[in-house]
């Protein structure tokens, strides 16, 4: 398969900066991973500290994967033992093509507690401290409050395949673990959203794209505004409602 062969290649390259661990973390570990469509998102724990010249090693190992099938959605963010408390702390990643800094969040620490993949070393309730339920709640109506429900506001963004499929997912998945204290995939929280009242269109679509055709046809340009219009009509107030519940819980 692809996706084993590209893992095998990266731990390869990966292994002259003695790891202490990869995991995978998200559709790849959850078990909604679709060779093509899903990233892979991984961790490596390296012993660290990573100065530029690990910065640069680092994107020498992505650029010399870069003409391996899938390689483009491989992500991984580079942690170190000593650092690896706090959630808000950004981290070395290596993203859309590029190094850059972002935090490990909650949720994905509580993905890699509960069902992270070991690619190599130790597991990550070996490294990783685990993840309070009120510091999981809080990032979760954080995201929604803070990220998504301005972004509803951005008529543009909504336009875009992206924007619609994972604000209407990750509302789902955040209503889900408000409510049950749970993390879901992206299909258990496609399925949960015609009970949230998100419009029946706009899921159907979303189900059609991701796990249905190949190649969806491109859409035309009067289905994209009204797609766009009812997601925000939905999402909005969804929001909305979800925070202020969280708040009054």
């Amino acid at each position: 398969m692809t996706t084993a062969s590209l893992l095998d290649g990266f731990l390869e390259a990966l292994l002259p900066l003695r790891p202490r661990a990869l995991w995978a973390h998200g559709s790849l570990a959850g078990g909604d991973y679709q060779e093509g469509r899903s990233d892979l998102d991984l961790i490596a724990v390296l012993p660290g500290p990573l100065g530029p010249a690990h910065a640069f090693r680092i994107a020498a190992l992505h650029a010399g994967l870069r003409r391996r099938p899938l390689a483009a959605k491989l992500h991984c963010s580079y942690l170190t033992p000593a650092a690896l408390d706090d959630p808000d702390r950004p981290h070395l990643t290596w993203a859309h093509g590029r190094l850059l800094r972002r935090p490990v969040t909650p949720v994905t620490r509580r993905e890699l507690h509960d069902f992270g993949r070991v690619l190599h070393g130790q597991p990550p309730g070996g490294l990783l401290p685990p993840v309070p339920e009120g510091q999981l709640r809080d990032f979760v109506v954080r995201d929604q409050r803070d990220f998504w429900r301005p972004a509803v506001d951005k008529a543009p963004l909504w336009r875009q395949d992206v924007w619609v499929d994972l604000g209407l997912l990750t509302f789902a998945r955040a209503t889900v673990t408000l409510r049950d204290g749970r993390l879901i995939s992206k299909r258990e929280a496609l399925a949960e959203l015609p009970a949230l009242g998100a419009p029946a269109e706009v899921v159907a679509d979303i189900a059609r794209r991701r796990y249905e055709d190949l190649a969806p046809a491109p859409a035309d340009a009067d289905r994209i505004a009204r797609r766009a219009g009812a997601t925000r009509a939905f999402l909005g107030p969804a929001i909305d409602a979800l925070v202020e519940g969280a708040g009054a819980g």
